[in-house]
């Protein structure tokens, strides 16, 4: 593939991730005010265990799919590619009904582990409901998502790119217009809206399938071709192409189920935690705040940054496996100056704006708990991007396993710091758990890059401190923009109020900052390459 069509391929998929978790970050907007924090919590507590679920039963084969195949393929053996694909889906298929099934019947259990009977709120019967609803999307996204796999490991990112966007719009479609056929027109329960909004994911997934089997009907008879072409076939044992296939996907459900569990420790220890110092009344609003609301608008800078890092990974494989260590070592610096410019400034102004813009997006009404509960949560930004990166990175040189180490640590400090920082610190002590565990994987990572290649960071450490220089302007530009507007904007008592003073600080703070990037030069350092929108605006 060349480095031309690998780019645009990379920017494809991308865009399309960018643009999947932007619609997931506006739909909830809507939804919240509909549902309400509590109405969220609920749909937020389905999902977290179907994520996890969903990582396990799919246990990276999708992206191992999409190596295996780019593999054979450049073996000019497109036979036992597709014996790969048809493998490969009916395996997806057992362990995608396997862990249906275990969602499905074991929904009565997780909703015990995660919320006490006689606790207000939500109830365990309305837990369970969700949860099975949500279930039952299991059954078709594994196999869906091998396919994605084979056509991105046949250099045709579009198919994965078009149903990924496909499947977002009719699950948010589905999701918002039954929740409202629900409260609105039939007068039906919150948990009864929600059920409808967990099975949405299902319906989404039927519509990514219907996208896919577009692009195989035209595609089928290219493949065929191939094959046709081909004057040698081996028929490797399925054992052996299972083999291999787990071997490389191991790096990949790792990486792909962190978040996700650090989600579920809080499911599993919040309520109690919080019940337990008597602030049970508040537990609900508070763990949707940054579990779910929160979540989605943090994970926006962590999937720009991390996705134009990402494509480096396969330079840095390369690089490495030619023993080409000064290419290595610009490579994966590379990849860290990009979060760090992306996400550094982000997290700051998240902080810096957290009320107006957690109460512009979702509602003033618990603003003095969510708002602050948003401000420490925003940092997660930066460990989250840091973690995939270098994760990736440590792939990329042949260290993939240390991953298993630097994950359960962070896990590890997770779990025996949790319920002592919520009692002890209140509902942001789960937020605080989160950060130390996550830098201490970040920091097991960043050593063991260090050791293994002797890579030296002071090129990153040399433009990071430009780029804090930077974000320190745009903060001290906001903290003028908060108490010049703040003298008759409150964004704590109208939610007006609040919209402008979020659109007039990030306009003037995304302004500054980028503006610095580009007249020192520094986004064209790090990137190679200049900004050619600021180019004409600032030139003129």
């Amino acid at each position: 593939m060349s480095s031309s069509n690998f780019l645009r391929g990379t920017l494809l998929l991308t865009g399309a991730s960018f643009l999947s978790k932007f619609l997931g970050m506006i739909y909830v907007i809507p939804f919240t005010n509909m549902v309400g924090e509590t109405g969220t919590t609920l749909f937020s507590y389905a999902y977290i265990s179907y994520t996890i679920l969903l990582s396990i039963s799919t246990v990276g084969v999708p992206l191992a799919v999409s190596k295996f195949v780019a593999k054979y393929n450049t073996l000019n053996d497109h036979y036992t590619s597709m014996r790969m694909l048809k493998i490969g889906s009916l395996v997806m298929l057992i362990t995608g009904f396997i862990a249906f099934l275990i969602m499905y019947f074991g929904a009565d259990l997780i909703a015990n582990w995660t919320k006490d009977e006689e606790a207000e709120g939500i109830t365990i019967d309305e837990m369970e409901h969700v949860i099975q609803m949500v279930s039952f999307a299991l059954i078709i996204i594994p196999s869906m998502a091998i396919v994605r796999g084979f056509f991105q490991g046949n250099e045709s990112m579009g198919p994965t790119a078009v149903s990924q966007v496909i499947e977002q719009i009719i699950r948010i479609v589905f999701l918002l217009v039954s929740v409202f056929v629900v409260l609105e027109i039939m007068d039906g329960t919150i948990s009864t809206a929600i059920g409808f909004a967990t099975f949405s994911a299902f319906v989404g997934g039927l519509a990514s399938w219907g996208v896919l089997a577009l692009y195989w009907k035209k595609r089928k008879k290219h493949l065929d071709v191939a094959i046709e072409k081909q004057t040698k076939k081996v028929d490797i044992p399925a054992r052996a192409l299972l083999k291999e296939l787990f071997r490389y996907s191991g790096p990949f459900v790792l990486v792909g189920i962190a978040i996700p569990v650090y989600q579920f420790i809080d499911q599993l220890t919040f309520n109690h935690a919080m019940s337990a110092i008597g602030k049970e009344s508040i537990a609900d609003i508070a763990f949707s705040a940054f579990n779910f609301q929160g979540h989605k608008l943090v994970i926006i800078p962590v999937t720009i940054s991390t996705g134009l890092s990402l494509a480096l990974i396969p330079e840095i494989t390369n690089a490495f496996n030619a023993n080409k260590m000064q290419k290595l070592n610009a490579q994966i610096n590379q990849a860290f100056q990009i979060i760090m410019f992306f996400v550094l400034p982000a997290v700051f102004g998240l902080m810096l704006l957290a009320d107006p813009i957690y109460g512009g997006l979702f509602g003033i009404k618990h603003i003095d708990i969510t708002g602050e509960l948003f401000a420490w949560y925003a940092p997660a930004a930066l460990t989250f991007a840091f973690f995939t990166v270098t994760s990736y990175t440590l792939q990329g040189i042949e260290k993939q396993r240390f991953t298993l180490i630097s994950l359960s640590a962070g896990f590890l400090a997770k779990i025996l710091l949790n319920s002592i920082f919520i009692q002890t610190f209140g509902a942001k002590g789960a937020i605080i758990a989160t950060l130390i565990g996550t830098f201490i994987a970040v920091i097991l990572n960043l050593w063991q890059i260090k050791k293994a290649i002797n890579f030296n960071y002071r090129k990153t450490f040399k433009l990071s401190l430009l780029m804090l220089i930077f974000t320190s302007i745009m903060v001290i530009v906001l903290l003028v923009i908060k108490y010049v507007f703040g003298l008759f904007l409150d964004v704590h008592e109208n939610r007006l109020h609040a919209v402008l003073m979020m659109l007039i600080g990030v306009v003037a703070g995304g302004s500054v900052y980028l503006y610095l990037g580009y007249a020192s030069t520094l986004f064209e350092r790090i990137t190679g390459r200049r900004i050619a929108i600021l180019d004409r605006l600032i030139r003129k």
